[in-house]
């Protein structure tokens, strides 16, 4: 089954609001800025100008600066 980029979206900010409470392995979510990339990445697609990893959604460690997103590093 084909998926949008914005389903695919849904689905895992879905996933981490039920089990993060538990995992807690997230100490930032940007689930605006989630779901205004996949729309982008969906319309990119629509266009044909997208590569293949277009829309896949992305989490990464918290040591990495990311613009408008406070980097801890993990530390409180």
């Amino acid at each position: 089954k084909a998926v949008s980029a914005e389903e695919l979206a849904r689905a895992y900010l879905e996933r981490i609001e039920r089990l993060d409470g538990r995992l807690n392995s997230f100490i930032t979510v940007a689930a605006d800025r989630a779901l205004e990339t996949a729309r982008a990445a969906d319309a990119a697609r629509a266009r044909g100008e997208a590569g293949p990893l277009t829309g896949v959604p992305l989490a990464h460690k918290d040591i990495f600066c990311t613009d408008g997103v406070r980097t801890s590093c993990g530390s409180r």
